[in-house]
C-alpha cells in the first residue's frame, strides 16, 4: 500500500500516515486502518499494546495471576489487511509474551461484554478492538481498567508515555499464531455469554406480560455484532424475538445498506427497519450501532408516520421506567436516600426533575461514559444503589454489572417497558407526555457541524473567550435573550461559582464552553474526542404542571 503511494507520488497521503503519531487518550485509539502510524495497523497495535502492559505490570503486582480480556467487533479493512479480529490477537500475543493470561473471546462480541467480564471475573484490565459507529475505514482501541470503567486521567497519559518508551516490537509480539496456541490463552466465550443474560434477567420485573405480549417489534444490528445478543436477551427476559432485518442482521465491514453505520442519524439508517415494520404490522423499531454499546427507538405513530426518539427522550423513558420498577421492589421508603441517577453535563436534566420529586440523589458527570462509569464504581462501593445513567448520544446503563453503556441490556429492558405500555394502551410517545406533564417539560435540540481544521476550532472558542476584542470576556447576549452564567471546562472558569472556578474537571486538551440563559434556556458547545465535529446541545427545562407547548422554542 505504502508502494503504491510512493508509485504514485501521493506525498501529502504518506505525510498524513506517517508524521505524527496517533494520540492515546481516555478513549484510547481512534483512527483510519491503513499504514504509517497515524493509522491503524499490526505494528501500531503492537507498539500500544506494549506500553499498556507495561503499564500495567508496573500498576500491578499480580497482573499475571488475574490476567486482561481482549474482544473485537467485525471491523476488516482488506485494502491494509486490517482487521479487529487480527488487531486482537495481535494485542494478546504481546501479553502472553509477557507471560501475562489473556481472556481472548473467539469470536465478535458487543462492547459491553469487555468491561462486564473485567468486573465478573476480576481482570486487571480490557480492551475492545471497535470503532464503534465511525465510518467503515476506521478502528478503534478502547481500555477499560480493573474496576470495569473505562481509563479516565492519569492512566491515559501514563499509557501514552509507555507507548513511546516501547515503540520497539519485541522478538514474540508478531507471533500471533503460537500466541494463540499457548495455555496462557482463555476463550471466555461460554462462560460469559451465561453470565452476562443471567445478570441482566436481575432487570426483568414483567416476565408474565412479556411471555403474552402481542407488541410486534423490529431489531436491526446495522450490519454490526448485535443481532444474536439482542435475540438472547429477549429470550432472557421472555420476550417474542423481535423481526430482524435480514439486509443488516449479518455483520459486514462494508457496512453497505447504509451511508453511515449510525443510528443517531436517524431515519436514513431505518429506512430498511420501517419497511420491514410496515410488512410485519410493527409499531416499533430498535436499533444497535455496529458494537450494539447503543440503541435507537422508533415509534410508528397514530398518523402513520414514524417518530425517531432523541437520546435525551429515550432517557427519561428509561430512567421513568427503572424508577418505577424499583419502586414497585422496595417497600422500605427509606431506602430512595441511596439511590441514584447520573447523566452527562450535555445531556437532558429531566433526570434531575425526577430525582427532585422523588427524593433520589442525582449527579452529573463530564461527556462521556467513561466518567458515569467511573462515578458509579465510586458510589456502588459505598454501598449505594446506581439505578440509571445515559448520556444524550443514545447510550444507557440499566445495569451496574456493565459500567459502561450498553444497547444489549437495554434492548430488552426497553422491550419489556413497551409490552407493559401497550397493556395499559399506552404508546412511547404518550408515556413520555405524562412525564413530562408530570415532572416538567424539557425540550431539547442538539446537532453538529463538521470541521477538519484545528484551527478554525480553536480560533472559534477564543473568539467566544475573548468576545468583543476583550481578553476572557464572554457574550452577555445571543440575538434577544440574555446570558446570566457562562462555564468554561476547558479554562475552568465559572461564572456562577463564588470563586468563578468549576466544579467538574477540566481539560485544557479539549473545547466546552456552556451557556446559561435568563429564561432558563442551556446551550454547550464542544468539540467531540473521536469525530471532526462541533457539537452543539440546547435545552429549556419547564416547571412541572406547565402545560405543553403548542410549538417547539427551537426552529
Amino acid at each position: 500500500m505504502v508502494q503504491d503511494m510512493v508509485k504514485e507520488g501521493a506525498v501529502e497521503a504518506l505525510k498524513k500516515c506517517f508524521s505524527s503519531r496517533m494520540e492515546f487518550g481516555t478513549a484510547g485509539l481512534r483512527a483510519a486502518m491503513g499504514p504509517g502510524i497515524s493509522c491503524m495497523n499490526d505494528l501500531t497495535i503492537i507498539q500500544t499494546t506494549q506500553g499498556f502492559c507495561r503499564y500495567l505490570e508496573d500498576s500491578f503486582e499480580n497482573l499475571k495471576e488475574r490476567g486482561v480480556v481482549i474482544g473485537y467487533d467485525a471491523r476488516a479493512h482488506p485494502t491494509s489487511g486490517g482487521s479487529s479480529k487480527r488487531f486482537a490477537s495481535l494485542a494478546a500475543a504481546v501479553f502472553i509474551s509477557r507471560g501475562v493470561p489473556v481472556h481472548l473471546f473467539s469470536d465478535i462480541t458487543p462492547t459491553p461484554f469487555v468491561p462486564f467480564t473485567v468486573s465478573h471475573l476480576g481482570l486487571c484490565a480490557g480492551i475492545m478492538v471497535t470503532a464503534s459507529h465511525n465510518p467503515k475505514q476506521d478502528n478503534g482501541y478502547k481500555v477499560y481498567w480493573e474496576n470495569g470503567a473505562q481509563i479516565v486521567s492519569p492512566h491515559d497519559k501514563g499509557i501514552s508515555t509507555a507507548i513511546e518508551e516501547n515503540l520497539e516490537p519485541w522478538p514474540e509480539s508478531w507471533n500471533a499464531e503460537d500466541a494463540l496456541k499457548s495455555p496462557l490463552l482463555k476463550d471466555p466465550y461460554q462462560d460469559i455469554h451465561t453470565e452476562y443474560f443471567k445478570a441482566i434477567q436481575k432487570h426483568c420485573h414483567h416476565r408474565e406480560i412479556n411471555k403474552s405480549s402481542e407488541v410486534k417489534i423490529v431489531h436491526t444490528s446495522v450490519h454490526g455484532v448485535g443481532h444474536a445478543f439482542v435475540q438472547s436477551a429477549f429470550k432472557a427476559f421472555e420476550l417474542h424475538p423481535p423481526y430482524a432485518v435480514e439486509e443488516q442482521k449479518d455483520p459486514d465491514p462494508d457496512f453497505p445498506t447504509v451511508k453511515y453505520p449510525n443510528p443517531e442519524e436517524g431515519e436514513g439508517v431505518l429506512t430498511l427497519s420501517f419497511a420491514l415494520a410496515e410488512r410485519e404490522g410493527a409499531t416499533v423499531v430498535l436499533a444497535n450501532d455496529p458494537d450494539a454499546d447503543r440503541l435507537a427507538i422508533a415509534e410508528k405513530q397514530e398518523g402513520g408516520q414514524w417518530r425517531v426518539f432523541s437520546g435525551n427522550e429515550l432517557g427519561a423513558l428509561l430512567g421513568w421506567w427503572m424508577f418505577r420498577c424499583w419502586k414497585q421492589q422496595n417497600s422500605d421508603t427509606g431506602a430512595v436516600k441511596s439511590l441514584y441517577m447520573l447523566s452527562s453535563t450535555v445531556s437532558s436534566k429531566i433526570l434531575r426533575a425526577i430525582a427532585l420529586k422523588e427524593g433520589f440523589h442525582f449527579e452529573e458527570t463530564l461527556t462521556g461514559f467513561k466518567w458515569m462509569g467511573n462515578r458509579a464504581r465510586d458510589l456502588l462501593d459505598q454501598g449505594k444503589t446506581v439505578l440509571f445513567a445515559f448520556e444524550e448520544a443514545i447510550g444507557y446503563m440499566c445495569s451496574p454489572s456493565v459500567l459502561d453503556k450498553d444497547g444489549v441490556s437495554a434492548a430488552a429492558i426497553a422491550g419489556e417497558m413497551i409490552s407493559y405500555l401497550a397493556t395499559k394502551n399506552t404508546s412511547l410517545s404518550q408515556q413520555l407526555t405524562t412525564i413530562y406533564e408530570e415532572y416538567g417539560y424539557h425540550i431539547s435540540k442538539n446537532s453538529y457541524f463538521i470541521c477538519h481544521d484545528q484551527d478554525v476550532i480553536r480560533s472559534l472558542f477564543e473568539r467566544l473567550r475573548n468576545y468583543g476584542g476583550q481578553k476572557d470576556s464572554y457574550p452577555t447576549q445571543c440575538g434577544r435573550f440574555s446570558i446570566s452564567a457562562v462555564r468554561d471546562l476547558t479554562t475552568g472558569y465559572d461564572s456562577n461559582r463564588p470563586d468563578k472556578k468549576a466544579v467538574l474537571p477540566t481539560s485544557s486538551s479539549s473545547q466546552m464552553i456552556t451557556f446559561t440563559f435568563s429564561n432558563g434556556g442551556v446551550a454547550t458547545m464542544r468539540t467531540s474526542g473521536t469525530e471532526p465535529k462541533i457539537k452543539y446541545y440546547t435545552e429549556l427545562c419547564a416547571a412541572p404542571g406547565f402545560i405543553r407547548p403548542e410549538k417547539s422554542p427551537f426552529p
